[in-house]
């Protein structure tokens, strides 16, 4: 169901078959520590989605990694897209998958930094009237923290960024890019702390005052026993998404009655 690999007969097919849903994976092209592909979210969001995609059919859309990643623009082999562009393209993107007979897009967002801006880009696109649904669902840390087994399996507190989890996910997904010999001490992955004098407020440089390697937590407890585990969790997962959004007749009757109410808004009555 991978997108990319089939013909134009086989495409059309795909769309029947998969009822209209097409899987596409949201990343970026950043740093992860010293010793993981700057591929990383990528990668493990093909697999996961290629994964649940063999569990409940969608199409697969080719790797996407434009993703929010101003807070890296320090660190060799990030590619931050300027904001207007970012969102621009993504539609574009959407618009285009629409076209081509798929009607109900799902973001699967494998990149932190992604979830606020995927989240308002879901809301940009009720300024005009569209024939498709956006769904956006990040699976990862949130979800798998939830989880007893993963709990159980967890040897580190702090893990955020090319920690135990996303070296097991690599070691796993794609173990020849895993280069673990190449942890440096120099780098760690504790948080710095900087602007914790600060009371309850955002700024947008909050990651690089805590992190500024672009590492948090521990890789050397990363495992293929761990990847594997998350893996086959994180696919199942989004196979029930799939598949709850195949089913879904309210999203798509919501979005056009808030549509027309837009046009109206004074006259309509329910």
């Amino acid at each position: 169901m991978r997108w990319e690999d089939m013909t134009s007969i086989d495409f059309q097919k795909a769309v029947i078959k998969c009822k209209r849903v097409c899987l596409l994976p949201v990343a970026c092209l950043e740093k992860h520590g010293d010793h993981l592909p700057l591929g990383t979210d990528m990668l493990w969001g093909k697999a996961v989605a290629e994964a649940a995609a063999d569990k409940e059919s969608a199409i697969v859309f080719p790797s996407y990694y434009f993703g929010q990643i101003n807070c890296a623009r320090h660190v060799p082999g990030t590619i931050s897209v300027r904001h207007q562009l970012l969102v621009e393209l993504l539609e574009n993107v959407c618009d285009e998958i629409a076209r081509n007979g798929l009607k109900k897009i799902i973001l699967l967002n494998t990149h932190g930094g992604n979830e606020m801006f995927l989240q308002y880009f879901a809301q940009i696109l009720l300024e005009k009237e569209r024939d498709y649904v956006v769904y956006v669902i990040r699976i990862g840390d949130k979800s798998s923290d939830a989880d007893a087994r993963w709990k159980e399996m967890v040897e580190t507190k702090i893990d955020g960024h090319a920690g135990e989890m996303e070296t097991s996910q690599m070691i796993a997904a794609c173990p020849e890019l895993v280069k673990i010999k190449d942890l440096s001490s120099r780098e760690t992955g504790l948080p710095a702390d900087r602007i914790k004098h600060l009371p309850s407020c955002f700024t947008g440089i909050w990651w690089y005052a805590s992190y500024p390697h672009h590492y948090a937590g521990e890789g050397k407890y990363g495992s293929k026993k761990k990847g594997e585990y998350l893996l086959e969790y994180e696919s199942g997962k989004v196979a029930e998404i799939i598949k709850a959004v195949k089913a879904d007749a309210v999203t798509p009757k919501l979005t056009r009655e808030f549509y027309r109410r837009s046009l109206r808004p004074s006259n309509y009555t329910s």
